[in-house]
């Protein structure tokens, strides 16, 4: 089988060198280029399978790099994970939003990097259903979404939630670790031409948490930016 590539782009020597030897320990290819028109080049020419992508680049920024792979046909499935100094949370829900899968805030832990990598890197291939399936479950089957009759299900028992809470959980629930933003959460489940406060859907939250009782944890908070539907019975305890 093929080993899975991963491009690291970071244009500071010591971290870069640091971050392909993790890759390099996880059996992963990796290679390294310092800029973000480099970096479009390469990925142009011969896609990877993931991006470590640094934002504060000496050219082309980060946010630019991972727009730009997101227009292409050749390079839109290729995943993204971004590095960002802390206190940029603009910087990463604008990544989040044109499509980058995940972050990791400077300085940074080895191991946690990798972790998320391999992890985004398991959800690619894991191939989720499509917004609308009729009927999937969730966390080792204590949670089902029928779509088909527009249901929630915890522990076998049917959960009344309202249109805005269904569609948030079904939202969520359909890419398992995946950080969405506010905003996000309001197009998909309203639409992109309808105007809502963002903190609005901290209220629906609140109350959709309620209703799920001991799976409430299953919807995380991620501070700044949004949340993520738990991957684990443990995560969301």
């Amino acid at each position: 089988m093929a080993t899975t590539r991963v491009l690291i782009v970071e244009d500071e020597p010591d971290i870069a060198e640091l971050v392909k030897f993790h890759c390099e320990r996880e059996g992963l290819d990796a290679q390294t280029v310092p800029s973000g028109r480099l970096a479009l080049d390469m990925v142009r020419k011969d896609p990877p399978e993931l991006v470590i992508l640094d934002l504060m680049l000496p050219d082309v920024g980060g946010l630019d790099v991972c727009r730009r792979m997101k227009q292409w046909p050749e390079t839109k499935d290729v995943s993204v994970v971004m590095v960002t100094a802390k206190g940029e949370e603009s910087d990463v829900v604008a990544g989040l939003e044109i499509g980058a899968d995940d972050y990791v805030v400077k300085p940074f832990s080895p191991k946690i990097l990798m972790a998320r990598v391999k992890a985004v890197l398991r959800r690619a291939v894991e191939l989720p259903p499509q917004e609308g399936s009729d009927r999937y479950s969730r966390l080792e089957g204590a949670l089902v979404v029928d779509n088909d009759r527009h249901v929630v299900i915890v522990h076998g028992k049917q959960v009344d939630l309202t249109v805005t809470e269904y569609g948030i959980l079904n939202h969520l629930a359909q890419r398992p670790g995946f950080v969405r933003t506010r905003d996000q959460i309001i197009a998909a489940v309203h639409g992109r031409n309808v105007v809502l406060s963002s903190r609005t859907i901290d209220v629906h939250v609140t109350a959709l948490r309620k209703k799920l009782g001991d799976l409430a944890g299953c919807v995380e908070t991620v501070r700044g930016i949004g949340y993520r539907f738990a991957e684990s019975l443990v995560a969301a305890e």
